[in-house]
């Protein structure tokens, strides 16, 4: 088989993406633009009765772009080498397609004196919004879904991701502030609602952001879950305990999400290593 035959699998696998798998123009053309410059200088030959697909040449070329961008690419011709073998029956063994790791961009967490100025300054609705993120370290769909019918005894019922349910305790503070919004706006199934029907993420995102803006900080409800738990980690909390109470399927996940102070991991350092000790 030769490049041209590649090539022409090439543009069926595009065929494939836009008629078949409905991805968007701008989509196809991003895998387009990499197949094409892959097929420009990858080597593709048959040894032992395989057929191989070197890309060695290809991440030499694409090495200057950022990890984001290789991993995009790699990702184009991994791709596209499955589609060959589910749909032509050609195993492909593929060299140097390993993955790139990209380093994950942690929002980062408000400090805890810019969130309790914008509490002492907001509305009730927009403060019980802000202390169930924050307070609770919520997602935002978390938050959107929470029903009258899950806050009882002091306790909130969370449904979470993948449908898994957890109980959140109601600090005080909350409690007050839930209590007279209830009262106040006199929801009927859900807490957050507007004319009987309730708030979505979208209407819940700018009401809080847009309560930020206006003290001059720039915002999003997922700072105030990653803040509640940096917050909690810097303060002594159990990481098994914020990774319970964020919801999260493994600590591994958690200690990806809080990333612990520089101050905080020094001050640890300096208690527990023998050699730190005087």
């Amino acid at each position: 088989m030769s490049k041209e035959h590649l090539a022409n699998l090439g543009d069926e696998f595009l065929d494939y993406l836009a008629e078949i798998r409905g991805y968007s123009k701008l989509t196809v053309l991003t895998y387009e633009i990499a197949l094409q410059q892959a097929f420009e200088v990858v080597e593709f030959y048959e040894e032992d009765d395989i057929w191989k697909l070197d890309i060695t040449p290809y991440r030499l070329k694409i090495a200057k772009n950022s990890k984001k961008t290789i991993s995009k690419k790699l990702s184009a011709i991994r791709s596209f080498v499955k589609y060959i073998e589910d749909y032509h029956d050609m195993p492909i063994k593929l060299i140097s397609a390993d993955s790139i790791k990209i380093p994950q961009n942690l929002p980062k967490p408000i400090e805890q004196k810019y969130i309790d100025e914008i509490l002492d300054e907001c509305t009730n609705l927009q403060r019980v919004a802000i202390m169930m993120l924050y307070g609770l370290g919520l997602r935002i769909s978390e938050l959107a879904s929470i029903k009258l019918e899950n806050i009882k005894d002091g306790w909130i019922e969370i449904h979470g991701k993948g449908n898994k349910i957890r109980q959140l305790p109601i600090v005080s503070k909350l409690s007050i502030e839930l209590d007279t919004h209830i009262a106040n706006t006199k929801p009927r199934v859900y807490l957050f609602e507007r004319n009987n029907t309730p708030l979505n993420t979208s209407q819940l995102r700018y009401i809080i952001t847009k309560v930020f803006k206006k003290h001059g900080i720039k915002a999003t409800p997922h700072q105030l879950r990653h803040s509640f738990a940096s917050h909690l980690l810097n303060n002594g909390a159990r990481i098994a305990d914020v990774s319970e109470l964020l919801g999260h399927a493994t600590m591994a996940t958690t200690q990806v999400y809080t990333k612990l102070e520089n101050s905080k991991k020094l001050s640890e350092y300096l208690k527990a290593h023998p050699l730190a000790k005087s």
